[in-house]
């Protein structure tokens, strides 16, 4: 099964969301990318449809915006 990827910029809405995700569907089953650490992913989030952060992208390509840490113009920065 292909794994959903959680992506989030580090700030406390992000990280309790993270930890939250990972308790409910566990960490085999989602990839956690921080992109404020790994800034060579937000093309990449925002072409599956990411418009803000914390985002759950499933394996089907459905985005799940979480709550709003922050939006994509803002992590940019």
């Amino acid at each position: 099964m292909k794994k959903s990827v959680f992506y989030h910029a580090g700030c406390p809405v992000c990280v309790s969301a993270e930890h939250d995700i990972v308790q409910l569907i566990g960490t085999e089953n989602v990839e956690i990318i921080h992109l404020g650490n790994d800034r060579n992913k937000i093309a990449e989030a925002e072409n599956a449809g990411v418009k803000s952060v914390p985002a759950l992208v499933t394996p089907n390509g459905n985005v799940l915006h979480i709550n709003f840490g922050a939006s994509m113009d803002d992590v940019k920065k």
